[in-house]
């Protein structure tokens, strides 16, 4: 049985094959499960051939989800029943693997110690002090695939889960049950805090949106048809590709940035989702409008003015709409669904598109035009951000202290935040070299209305804590930085 061979083929599977919306049934979760395992399989004496076979059940436990969701277990039999005869594992070795992976079904259903352990290994999260990391993720994927609606009724399911939840095996017992009951009262808490905080009015919520696309769609109609269009400058990715389109070929812009746009559309509702995509399509139908019968209206002559403002006015427009939770430009979405199929981040894939525009400018308008126009791209791109952004950009915050346990409950309980911890060691002073102990280092990421509050709470729990910040210049793993959920 050649396990690492059969390890190496299954991630790559994974990493590439997953559909977007699947945050938690990753690569990284079967990389956890399998570490589980084989944490617990040495407590318990497993080893040899056994421990070969439950890797390969926890390797193989959910690749289901690389052609269904439902019924993924059965699924994922069938995927190591084709694919493990190639790495040396005969018809009785295979059968025994998908007995272990069945049992993963919730409610799980253990009969023996192979599959208890696998069963403790797929759920060894509830216990952790990442659950809560796990857990945002496992609800993201389940309020994607329609499961839950709120966060009230996740926790209320979580709450209900954790406490119909039994760990197998004696070292999952020991290890995990007791912080699996620290989780249950943290989430019981938070629950009360959801049900005693007032909601938004839909209709409320629906005017808001309203308004702010129409002045966004407003604002951007106005920046390209008072700005751009009537002194031939350009921006960057969809729009500019309309821009440059309607100056070469006469086409009617309106109708240029609508149908340019749809396909980009139609991939976000499969990419992004569905409320993202009809969002989107009416933001650009209603741009659409507004360039329709907005005139062009020159409004200053001096080159410099139009490039800076016709970009600021652009980008406050588009700002605008991306704070609902939509797009004005496909270029992200373009840049996401290439992103799955090259090496290239979507930074240097909008980055690539757009050195092709302002070049096909530079030798079409000329060298000036194209200067300008990247001027334009740039003070776009910083009234975006700064709109989207603003008050509320985020810092990242590293925090070492020999009070981590406190302090990662505290952040997750009371801030409200997410955290990820690294394993170090504190010490090695000037003069005190040689001592030095270990520690959890804590990364977590606030606002910047929020960072006062980090520390005061920090330094409450630790006046020695060594906390240092720094500016996140850009996340990965997002189409675009959104207020909203899609």
């Amino acid at each position: 049985m050649d396990f690492e061979q059969a390890y190496s083929f299954l991630i790559n599977k994974l990493d590439k094959g997953l559909p977007p919306y699947i945050s938690y049934h990753d690569s990284t979760h079967t990389k956890n499960v399998i570490s589980a395992a084989v944490h617990i399989a040495i407590k318990e004496q497993i080893s040899g051939d056994d421990l070969t076979i439950l890797k390969t059940a926890a390797l193989f436990h959910d690749s289901g989800f690389l052609e269904n969701q439902d019924g993924h277990e059965l699924i994922s039999c069938d995927i190591a029943r084709k694919y493990l005869p190639n790495f040396g594992y005969d018809t009785s070795q295979i059968e025994q693997i998908c007995q272990l992976i069945l049992t993963t079904h919730l409610p799980q259903s253990a009969f023996d110690l192979m599959s208890q352990i696998l069963c403790d290994a797929d759920l060894y999260y509830l216990g952790s002090d990442e659950y809560f990391i796990y857990a945002d993720k496992l609800f993201l994927e389940a309020k994607k695939n329609g499961v839950v609606k709120t966060d009230a009724e996740w926790i209320m399911n979580q709450i209900s889960f954790l406490n119909e939840h039994k760990f197998f095996t004696k070292t999952a017992i020991a290890e995990r049950e007791d912080f699996k009951q620290k989780h249950i009262e943290s989430l019981e808490n938070n629950l009360l805090q959801i049900q005693t905080v007032p909601t938004k009015p839909k209709s409320e919520s629906f005017l808001k949106d309203a308004v702010l696309i129409l002045s966004g769609v407003t604002l951007a109609g106005f920046a390209l048809k008072g700005f751009l269009v009537p002194n031939h400058f350009f921006d960057g990715g969809v729009t500019g590709i309309s821009l440059l389109m309607h100056e070469l070929y006469g086409f009617n812009l309106a109708i240029l940035i609508l149908l340019i746009n749809l396909p980009f559309v139609i991939i976000s509702y499969f990419t992004v989702g569905k409320h993202f995509a009809y969002k989107t399509f009416l933001s650009m139908v209603l741009l659409a409008v507004v360039l329709w019968l907005m005139p062009d209206i020159p409004l200053v002559k001096d080159k410099l003015i139009i490039s800076i403002f016709g970009g600021v006015f652009l980008g406050i427009g588009v700002g605008l709409v991306m704070r609902v939770g939509a797009a004005l430009d496909g270029i992200e979405v373009l840049a996401l669904y290439t992103l799955k199929r090259t090496s290239f981040t979507i930074t240097e894939i909008i980055l690539g598109i757009n050195v092709i525009i302002f070049t096909v400018a530079a030798f079409k308008f000329g060298i000036e035009t194209s200067l300008y126009s990247i001027l334009t791209y740039f003070a776009a791109t910083r009234s975006i951000d700064y709109v989207v952004e603003g008050i509320q950009a985020y810092t990242g915050v590293t925090i070492i202290s020999g009070k981590s346990e406190i302090i990662k409950f505290h952040l997750v309980n009371k801030l409200g935040r997410g955290i990820t911890v690294y394993k170090g060691e504190r010490g090695f002073l000037p003069g005190k070299f040689e001592v030095s102990s270990e520690c959890d280092i804590i990364f977590t990421v606030v606002t910047r209305l929020e960072m006062r509050k980090l520390k005061n709470l920090v330094y409450e729990l630790d006046p020695n804590a060594f906390i240092f910040v720094q500016t996140i210049k850009e996340a990965l793993g997002g189409v675009i930085k959104k207020r909203h959920s899609h």
